[in-house]
């Protein structure tokens, strides 16, 4: 808000207030940030919810560069637990490459040094590329001007991989494409949650608690082959 006077004839300057001007943000992927709307209009909210905020991350007052960085956190989370929940099914049904066997939750630690340490390579490569992107260069002489700060120019996720080509390049199927991948990505977070509580319980793969089940719906006794094992 700024300050202007209007001098009138004979008469003491007035002051009139005026609105400061409004910062332009340019639209990317066909998104361009608004204020009035829940979560500056970023897609993602589907029927029956609508705009699901339970605990405020996206309330109004919240800053642009916060509500983007937690839809980078949702994207980014999501995409690891799709590729989480399939690694589990895989995993556990297919022998790897290492001998490795048992419940998901125990296969990282079977890994040879060798293997695991090319495996944080690679992730930390790929951490580093997205930061790249999609955050601005630390300032050492000022950290608030750019500590967790996103680049204007960026929108939460695209960090320009598309093998497949998939990206729609129209602004409605993109929003589309977003909102379902991040539907999937929120399902598959508390699917891997679900798997990775219930191995922690029974220490079974998950094709073992399904088969264990199976047999309690089917009058079968699950332990009967156990014998006076105290451990089945």
């Amino acid at each position: 808000m700024t300050l202007r006077s209007t001098p009138e004839d004979g008469a003491e300057p007035i002051q009139e207030e005026v609105p400061a001007p409004v910062p332009v943000v340019a639209s990317i992927n066909g998104w361009s940030p608004d204020a009035s709307l829940p979560c500056y209009g970023l897609p993602g909210a589907i029927a029956p919810t609508g705009f699901f905020d339970p605990l405020g991350f996206a309330q109004k007052g919240i800053g642009l560069n916060d509500v983007k960085r937690n839809r980078e956190a949702e994207v980014m989370h999501g995409r690891v637990a799709m590729i989480a929940s399939l690694g589990y099914l895989a995993g556990e049904a297919v022998d790897g490459p290492f001998k490795i066997i048992g419940p998901a939750n125990d296969q990282l630690q079977q890994m040879p040094a060798p293997a695991f340490a090319i495996l944080t390579a690679l992730i930390a490569a790929t951490e580093l590329n997205r930061a790249r992107i999609g955050w601005l260069e630390p300032d050492f002489g000022s950290w608030n001007k750019t500590l967790w700060k996103l680049r204007e120019n960026y929108y939460p996720g695209d960090i320009g991989f598309d093998p497949l080509n998939l990206k729609p390049e129209d602004p409605k199927a993109f929003a589309s494409m977003q909102t379902r991948e991040l539907q999937n990505g929120r399902l598959a977070m508390l699917g891997v949650a679900g798997m990775c509580a219930q191995e922690l319980v029974n220490h079974r793969t998950i094709f073992e608690t399904i088969d264990f089940y199976q047999k309690v719906y089917g009058g079968e006794n699950p332990y009967a082959i156990c014998g006076d094992t105290i451990i089945c």
